[in-house]
């Protein structure tokens, strides 16, 4: 029979395990600059084919890649393309809402000077 504190520090281990992948998996939007892990973000370009009928792993694909990375599901490796598609739909929407604030703006400075 196991010790209860063997089981606690199991438990324990298990919960910061689940947590870590929740948080990457919460996290892989836009382009990453740090790793859930603490490790730094690497621009990395696919040398090789590994699956060739694959299209996400075809060579010369370019990925965000941790300096740690190790394929447990707790370090990030994003394609490049998707990354950058977040960060110019978030970019775009930063926009819109920047010109609907400046009509808006504009709407009560004219308001003010024509009573």
């Amino acid at each position: 029979m196991t010790h209860p504190h063997e089981e606690y520090r199991h438990m324990k281990a298990l919960k910061r395990h689940n947590d870590m992948l929740g948080f990457v998996a919460d996290a892989e939007y836009d382009v990453p600059t740090k790793c859930p892990c603490g490790g730094g973000i690497n621009p990395e370009v696919s040398l090789c084919n590994m699956f060739p009928n694959d299209f996400d792993t075809q060579p010369e694909r370019r990925y965000f890649t941790c300096k740690n990375f190790e394929n447990d599901g707790l370090h990030f490796r994003t394609l490049w393309v998707f990354a950058i598609e977040d960060e110019v739909t978030k970019l775009v929407r930063r926009v819109e809402e920047m010109a609907e604030e400046i009509d808006r703006l504009k709407s009560q400075l004219y308001q003010l000077h024509h009573p």
